[in-house]
C-alpha cells in the first residue's frame, strides 16, 4: 500500500470539500454546509488514520534496520557507484538522511546498514 499517494488523494478530497464549503458559505446553503462539515470531519479522519498508519511503518522499518549489526557512512565513491556495492555486500540497506526513514533514525550522512561487515 502507497501511503504517500493515499494521504495526497485525502488532501486533494480535502481540498475540494473545502472549497466547495465556501462556495456554499457564499450561496448561504445550510443544507450543502451542513453535508461538507461533515464530508470534511470524515476526510480528516481518515487523513490522520492514514498519517499514523504511515509513521507506524517507518518505525517498524526504522527499528528493523537499527537492529541490523553492522552500519557506517557510505564514502563518495561508494555512492557513485551504488549498483555495484549492493552486488558485493548481500542484504544492504542504503539510509539517506533526506528520506523518511533517514529523518525518523536521525541519519545526517549516506549510511549502509547491513548483517556483514562490508
Amino acid at each position: 500500500m502507497n501511503f504517500t499517494k493515499q494521504i495526497q488523494d485525502f488532501n486533494n478530497k480535502l481540498d475540494k470539500f473545502k472549497r466547495k464549503l465556501s462556495a456554499a458559505y457564499e450561496r448561504k446553503d445550510e443544507a450543502m454546509i451542513k453535508h461538507f462539515n461533515q464530508e470534511i470531519a470524515k476526510v480528516e479522519k481518515l487523513l490522520k488514520a492514514a498519517k499514523g498508519k504511515q509513521t507506524y511503518e517507518i518505525g517498524n522499518q526504522g527499528s528493523a534496520v537499527l537492529k541490523m549489526p553492522f552500519k557506517r557512512v557510505l564514502t563518495k565513491q561508494e555512492q557513485a557507484d551504488m549498483g555495484a556495492l549492493k552486488k558485493s555486500v548481500k542484504g544492504l540497506i542504503v539510509v539517506h538522511p533526506m528520506t523518511a526513514l533517514g529523518r525518523d533514525l536521525g541519519v545526517k550522512e549516506v549510511t549502509g546498514y547491513a548483517p556483514k561487515p562490508f
